[in-house]
């Protein structure tokens, strides 16, 4: 079973037990999240919400926050001594994904 789910903008597929790494979020580690905003939920039955599946939601726990590689931007013009160099880590939330509660 697994629903498709939207977090902050974002669809992700989540399965009951699976990790989500979803932009950073302002909760302390170890807080459960209820996610209503369930787009669609497969599993023996089929359901697709219009565009949110009522009375569905998805509940999830903070594992870690955690920071992505860091990208190297570099913008230059050639033959005009213009150089800007700039670096950016993404940060990241861990939501491990707990009980998917269906309308049905």
């Amino acid at each position: 079973m697994y629903a498709l789910i939207e977090f902050k903008g974002k669809q992700y597929k989540a399965e009951h037990g699976a990790l989500l790494r979803v932009d950073r979020i302002d909760a302390a580690v170890g807080t459960t999240l209820d996610i209503d905003a369930v787009l669609l939920i497969a599993g023996e039955t089929f359901q697709v919400g219009t565009p949110y599946v009522p009375g569905a939601k998805v509940s999830a726990v903070v594992e870690a926050h955690t920071k992505d590689r860091k990208i190297i931007v570099f913008k230059y013009k050639p033959k005009k001594d213009y150089r800007r160099k700039q670096g950016h880590r993404q940060q990241y939330s861990v939501l491990k994904i707990g009980e998917i509660a269906g309308a049905s």
